[in-house]
C-alpha cells in the first residue's frame, strides 16, 4: 500500500507540475496576443505604400473628381492627452499639411493642437459624432478633405447616402470613401506585417492604421504629435494616468485602453501596441518621426 501511495503521490506531483508550467505559459504568452517581437526577423520585402494608386484607393463621394493631393510635410496630430499643455499649436499649424482624426476638435485647445485641419480620417463609428457638428468639423475649415473608412457593405448601403446628403448641404465639402478594393489592402498589410489575420485574430484596425498609411501615401516626411512608442505602457514604474481623448478628460485611461484591447481575445479589439511596433518599423522607411513623446 505504501509503495501504491508513494506512485499515487508521485503521479500527482507531476500533474500539478504541469498544470503550474501551463498556467504559467498561459499568462506569459496571455499578455501579447500578437508575437511581433518574434516575427521581426523573418525574411520578407518591405511593403512600398508608395505604390498603391492613391487615385484608386479612394472614391469621391460626389462627382468624379480624384484624390490628387501631395505634401512634402505633414503632421498628424493625435487624439492623446500628451498633446496637453504642450503649446504646439502654432508649430501644428505651420505645417503643410495637418492630419487630423475622427471627432477630435480643435475649438478650445488651439494653443496645444492648432485649428489647421487638411485631412481628416473619420471611422465609421465617428461618422455621426462628425457630421452633427458641421460648425466645428466641416465650416470652421473649409478646406479639409474628408476620408471616411469603414466595412464596405455598410459604407455603400447607409452611410454613404448619410455623407452624400451632407455633402450637399455643404457644397465646399470634399470628401471620399476608401474603396472596397482599397479596404483589402489594409486587411492584407496588416496580415503581411504581424502575421495575423485580421478576422480570425478578431482585431479592429483602429483609424490611426489607416491614418498612418494615409499619409505615408500623401506625404514625403510624416510627423506624428502626441502618440506614445510600443513599449510605452509596459515601463516600470507604470507612466502616469492620462485620458485616452484630450478632449475627454473624464474618459478612460490610455494604457489602460491600450493594454485591455492589445490583450483581450473574447470579441474584437483595436491592437493598439502592435500596430505602433509596425509604425516604428516604417519609420525609417517612409520618413516618419515621433515626438511628445519622442521614440527611441
Amino acid at each position: 500500500m505504501s509503495g501504491s501511495t508513494s506512485q499515487r503521490a508521485a503521479a500527482l506531483g507531476v500533474l500539478f507540475a504541469l498544470i503550474m508550467l501551463l498556467i504559467i505559459y498561459s499568462s506569459g504568452s496571455g499578455s501579447e496576443v500578437f508575437p511581433y517581437s518574434r516575427l521581426r526577423g523573418r525574411a520578407r520585402r518591405p511593403p512600398d505604400l508608395k505604390k498603391w494608386g492613391v487615385k484608386s484607393g479612394y472614391l469621391p463621394v460626389c462627382g468624379n473628381k480624384t484624390l490628387t493631393a501631395r505634401c512634402h510635410q505633414c503632421v498628424i496630430v493625435t487624439s492623446s492627452s500628451h498633446l496637453l499643455g504642450t503649446h504646439l499649436g502654432t508649430a501644428i499649424d505651420g505645417a503643410e499639411c495637418t492630419i487630423r482624426m475622427n471627432d477630435a476638435p480643435t475649438t478650445g485647445y488651439e494653443v496645444d493642437v492648432g485649428n489647421k485641419t487638411s485631412f481628416r480620417v473619420v471611422a465609421h463609428s465617428s461618422l455621426y459624432r462628425v457630421l452633427k457638428r458641421p460648425q466645428e468639423f466641416v465650416n470652421k475649415t473649409p478646406e479639409t478633405i474628408f476620408i471616411f473608412w469603414g466595412p464596405p457593405a455598410k459604407m455603400q448601403k447607409s452611410l454613404l447616402k448619410i455623407i452624400q446628403r451632407v455633402s450637399a448641404s455643404f457644397p465646399n465639402m470634399t470628401a471620399y470613401v476608401v474603396s472596397p478594393g482599397r479596404m483589402k489592402q489594409f486587411d492584407d498589410l496588416f496580415r503581411g506585417e504581424t502575421g495575423k489575420d485580421r478576422e480570425k485574430s478578431r482585431s479592429w484596425l483602429s483609424t490611426g492604421w489607416f491614418t498612418m498609411v494615409i499619409a505615408v501615401e500623401l506625404c514625403d516626411a510624416v510627423h506624428v504629435y502626441g502618440m506614445v512608442p510600443p513599449n510605452y505602457c509596459g515601463r516600470r514604474p507604470p507612466p502616469r494616468r492620462l485620458p485616452y481623448h484630450y478632449y475627454e478628460p473624464k474618459g478612460p485611461d490610455e494604457c489602460t485602453t491600450y493594454i485591455h484591447n492589445e490583450r483581450s481575445r473574447k470579441g474584437n479589439h483595436h491592437r493598439f501596441i502592435t500596430e505602433k511596433r509596425v509604425f516604428a518599423s516604417w519609420a525609417g522607411l517612409y520618413n516618419i518621426t515621433f515626438s511628445h513623446p519622442t521614440w527611441p
